[in-house]
């Protein structure tokens, strides 16, 4: 099984409030169908989440009980963009159910709080894949708190033990320098805890998940020597599709 990170930023434009990329999530879903292989998924909330978390410092938790409209909100708003995911999987022959973490898990202090996971794995015993993405958690210190997807890809890979683990974003790789505003940033093809340390975090929109970093940091704790970690550019049509078939696409792979 491959364990599939859609980013937030290639299934919305994250600088506009709730915009989905229909086109974009359809093609990656179709893709993945297309490949033949057993996935699971999990995926970010994008400008569903990200917009209104920044503009009310949800990431800090509840410090002002002026947040907890907004922080309903931004669920609600969650919960539509994981609909919106599993009718593009429904549509391509993919049994999925959109599954909120905070429905599966608390937080305390920002870290997931895993004691029980019953329903996800009945889920996926009898076929049905169950999706989850960057949400609104209770959390026992904070009130509230954000879970990540990259944080959800943690908890996914324990459980599920995956054999690769594919995150998709809307750059080629990890790069020396930001790509967006740097025409002359090289892609690392190959990164390393030492290789991070040297890396821009430059952030080009509202993030309030921990950017590339804390994808990366996730990316080398996910690894292993029997398993690799792989970032890459979902924009380009037919790049996941190739790297889920085994073929070689330009990406980064993380490795310990």
């Amino acid at each position: 099984m491959i364990l599939i990170k859609l980013g937030g930023s290639v299934i919305t434009d994250k600088s506009q409030y709730k915009k989905f990329n229909k086109e974009q999530a359809s093609r990656l879903c179709r893709e993945i169908a297309e490949s033949g292989r057993s996935v699971m998924i999990v995926h970010g909330a994008g400008s569903f989440g990200h917009v209104l978390a920044k503009q009310y410092a949800i990431q800090n938790g509840l410090v002002d009980f002026a947040q907890v409209a907004p922080a309903a909100m931004v669920h609600h708003d969650a919960m539509e963009l994981g609909l919106l995911m599993t009718s593009e999987l429904m549509a391509v022959g993919i049994p999925a159910a959109s599954v909120a973490p905070g429905s599966c898990f608390v937080m305390e202090d920002g870290r997931i709080i895993v004691n029980d996971e019953e329903a996800l794995r009945r889920l996926a015993h009898i076929g049905i894949m169950p999706v989850m993405f960057g949400d609104v958690v209770m959390d026992r210190k904070q009130g509230f708190a954000i879970v990540s997807g990259d944080q959800l890809m943690e908890v996914m890979a324990r459980m599920f033990k995956p054999e690769r683990i594919v995150f998709v974003s809307d750059i080629d790789g990890l790069y020396d320098s930001n790509p967006k505003t740097n025409p002359d940033a090289k892609l690392i093809p190959e990164v390393t805890p030492e290789v991070l340390a040297n890396v821009s975090s430059e952030e080009d929109v509202a993030d309030v998940t921990g950017g590339v970093r804390g994808k990366m940091e996730a990316m080398l704790r996910m690894c292993s020597p029997e398993r690799d970690c792989v970032l890459m550019n979902g924009t380009v049509p037919g790049r996941l599709l190739e790297l889920l078939k085994g073929n070689e696409v330009t990406c980064t792979v993380a490795r310990m």
